[in-house]
């Protein structure tokens, strides 16, 4: 059997006939390549270039950045969402507190755009983002492949983040080498630095001269604009980071902190764009020289930075937070190993197996005390029970636990509000806060012995995060998680494409073949109607943060079509549901009626069936239509049962909260509350009338409810409390619409000073004190934050 390869095709195609009954004109793999590469238009080519260094031949793949820039911001596709001014947003009408989202809305943005325009006016600003970051060919490892990307600010970044619409290009891969033949390990990475530094230079060289005058561009709409294209962010991690500046590790690529104090809560002087460039002119013609001068300024001795010609940069403002590799991989990752450290691996295993399920968050029933190799998914999961795990801890020598979870909940904070999609001046000022509370608190990990200092380029770095959303909007314009992303289309695929041998070759031609599909597809489509026209105008998230919109999907048909009242009882644990089905009749039925007169018409209801429909889900999507709806919530309601293969299936009860006007009424209270939700059902269809006087809702939940919330958060996690309410030893339970459910909260139990022996299926049942977990997704962090 062949897989899909060029012999595959050919054999495909050499079925009889098969050629003249589709109508083709090519016969042969070979022919088809040759049709794609002469027919159709594409995006620039890449050109080779030959390198010697250290004795070794290397080969450079690279295009030309300005036919890129250009491809980019002409691509009709982009005409009705490009940005061509910067812009500043307000949430008030007095204009006092800032937003922040888009590259456009920052200030970098406008003051290139004010020294441009000072010299000449009509400038249209092109910001350059360029990224890089290698990543393993094989699963051996013994492959690299080291990919630059460019993005231009001009594409917001909710189309710049989606690899399917291709608003970020790949322009050259740098020559991996370990250079052996160097014997000096010292000389061997001065090598290997200034490889980089000279690839980066050849990629961009194009641009200096256009950074300041300017060149003609058209854009997707059909409109000549003088442009200047700039660049504005280099995106990559903290090696990535140390290695673009020049400067050391262990040292911030940013600004002047001594090492010894990158765990001291102190802003210190910047590092100065041209100040360095004259390092590296008056360094003087001897090597020893040179190295001795910038020794002394604290920077690498590169013999040309490629960031040294560059017009309107400062390349140490250009190097912008990055979430995935110093927050989540960084921060998160050393939080959780201080705290493990703290707990002891089996209490942190044990009360993780004991978290409820929730839509939003991962179970680990194994625990997270053994887990090695963690993503940035995993801790971004990870983030979101953390703190629960800390809650009542007992510390060692009778400390109190309070300033350690303070230091834990202003880092969890911080992660949080840094990957905020739009900031104000109020968020960016808590953000600033969280910051301050947490090395208000740090010192617990002293004192603990689980660090001997925190001097930590990672945890130095959230020191600069406001100052970079200031400038170039919000975190995810210049996430390293796209980079990432990115390289399983430019790299991993492209190489899987190849034969393995002259790799690069193979894998440039079959990006550009790609793209010239990609581009006749889109083309065609177009010529379809099925692309926006260019008058189309694109809703940007230049507003302040906010709970988002969630539409309620339920299923078409119930899971079971018929639940007997005994075994709703028995199997779901609806040991009320017949009183509380009639409380809601009559609720329904007598609007405006007292509480007694309620009560009194309830008692007298008889239910004309014995049975109803229920249904095991309740879902929400992120828009009302179908086409291009994402499930962004949901709450599973099953009581036990056997899957395909005969296992045990546990029972799940998930909690939610309730919009207060949909309350139970008998609980003369008002506000959110949360309930947990046993049975999602509908009134039989032929005695539904029978049942209401008027139109009633189509779905109904019976919920067994939570008190109210704690007046106040606790002074500590800043978590409110929950428990059971109960009625003479019962649950207080009622029926209310489903529709009047808000979506799924996370409740993690108090554990007490030493974990009980639950599990995540049967805590909601044991437990009977929660906290509300504000962490479980951005919505609720909103709400309870």
């Amino acid at each position: 059997m062949c897989g899909a390869t060029a012999t595959a095709v050919t054999v495909l195609l050499a079925i009889p006939e098969l050629v003249n009954k589709l109508g083709l004109s090519y016969r042969t793999s070979v022919e088809l390549n040759n049709l794609i590469d002469k027919a159709l238009p594409g995006r620039p080519s890449f050109q080779c270039e030959n390198l010697t260094i250290g004795g070794e031949d290397l080969q450079f793949h690279y295009r030309d950045i300005v036919p890129c820039i250009r491809a980019l911001f002409g691509n009709p596709e982009f005409a009705h969402e490009l940005v061509f001014a910067p812009e500043r947003h307000y949430t008030d009408a007095e204009r006092t507190c800032r937003i922040y989202s888009e590259m456009h809305t920052g200030d970098w943005w406008w003051s290139v755009q004010t020294s441009l325009e000072a010299r000449n006016a009509g400038a249209t600003v092109i910001p350059l983002i360029i990224s890089s970051d290698k990543t393993q060919l094989t699963h051996f490892r013994d492959k690299e492949a080291y990919p630059i990307y460019l993005g231009i600010g001009n594409i917001p970044k909710g189309t710049r983040r989606k690899p399917s619409r291709s608003a970020q290009m790949l322009i050259g891969y740098i020559p991996t080498t370990k250079l052996t033949s160097i014997t000096s390990h010292a000389a061997r990475r001065r090598a290997l630095a200034n490889l980089f530094h000279s690839c980066m230079a050849k990629v961009l060289e194009p641009i200096h001269a256009y950074g300041e005058i300017g060149l003609a561009m058209l854009s997707g709409d059909g409109t000549w604009r003088r442009c200047h294209p700039v660049f504005a962010t280099f995106v990559g991690d903290y090696p990535e980071q140390v290695l673009v500046t020049c400067t050391y590790r262990g040292r911030c690529p940013k600004c002047l902190v001594p090492a010894n104090q990158l765990g001291n809560y102190t802003h210190f002087p910047a590092r100065n764009h041209v100040d360095a460039i004259d390092t590296y002119i008056s360094a003087g013609e001897g090597i020893c020289q040179f190295r001795a001068a910038c020794r002394k300024a604290g920077l690498k001795s590169i013999f040309r930075p490629f960031w040294s010609a560059l017009p309107l940069v400062d390349i140490f403002i250009s190097i912008t937070p990055d979430v995935l590799h110093q927050l989540l991989q960084g921060v998160v990752k050393r939080l959780t190993a201080w705290l493990t450290t703290i707990l002891g691996a089996a209490e942190v295993d044990a009360r993780c197996r004991s978290l409820p399920p929730n839509h939003h968050v991962s179970l680990f029933p194994n625990g997270i005390a053994s887990l090695s190799q963690i993503s940035g998914k995993q801790h971004k999961d990870i983030c979101r029970f953390l703190l629960g795990l800390v809650l009542d801890v007992a510390l060692p020598g009778g400390q109190l636990p309070s300033r350690l979870i303070r230091a834990a909940r202003a880092l969890l904070d911080f992660v949080y509000l840094a990957q905020y999609p739009s900031h104000t001046s109020k968020t960016l000022q808590r953000l600033e806060d969280c910051l301050a509370r947490f090395h208000e608190n740090k010192d617990i990990f002293i004192d603990l012995g689980v660090r001997e200092h925190l001097n930590l380029p990672k945890i130095h770095s959230m020191l600069h995060y406001r100052s970079s959303i200031t400038l170039f909007g919000t975190t995810d314009n210049y996430n390293t998680e796209q980079s990432e992303r990115l390289h399983i289309d430019f790299t991993k695929d492209a190489y899987r494409a190849t034969n393995r041998k002259d790799e690069y070759t193979q894998m440039t031609a079959w990006l550009e073949r790609r793209e010239k599909i990609r581009i006749h597809t889109a083309f065609i489509e177009w010529q379809q109607q099925r692309y926006p026209t260019s008058s189309s105008t694109l809703m940007t998230s230049t507003r302040p943060p906010q709970v988002g919109m969630r539409y309620l999907k339920m299923t078409q048909h119930p899971t079971v079509k018929a639940v007997t009242f005994d075994e709703l009882a028995a199997s779901y644990g609806a040991i009320d549901f017949q009183d509380a089905l009639a409380d809601f009749i009559a609720l329904v039925n007598y609007p405006g009626a007292s509480v007694a007169t309620l009560r009194t018409r309830a008692a007298d209801t008889l239910l004309p069936f014995r049975s109803v429909p229920v249904f095991h889900r309740i879902k929400y999507s992120s828009s009302e239509t179908s086409e291009d709806s994402e499930i962004v919530d949901s709450a599973v309601i099953r009581p036990e049962q056997k899957d395909a293969r005969g296992c045990t299936v546990p029972q799940r009860f998930d909690t939610v909260l309730v919009r207060g006007k949909h309350q139970d009424v008998m609980l003369g209270r008002n506000g959110n509350r949360i309930a947990q939700v046993r049975v999602v059902f509908q009134i039989p269809t032929k005695v539904v009338h029978d049942v209401f006087f008027h139109d009633a809702p189509t779905h109904l939940a019976y919920v067994e409810w939570f008190s109210p919330l704690s007046p106040t958060p606790d002074i500590n996690h800043l978590m409110y409390k929950v428990s059971r309410l109960m009625d003479g030893g019962r649950r207080r339970a009622a029926v209310i619409p489903v529709g009047s459910i808000i979506g799924s909260v996370h409740l993690i139990p108090r554990f007490g000073p030493v974990t009980p022996n639950w599990n995540s299926f049967s805590v909601l049942e044991q437990c009977s004190i929660f906290y509300v977990n504000s962490f479980s997704d951005q919505d609720n962090y909103l709400r309870f934050g």
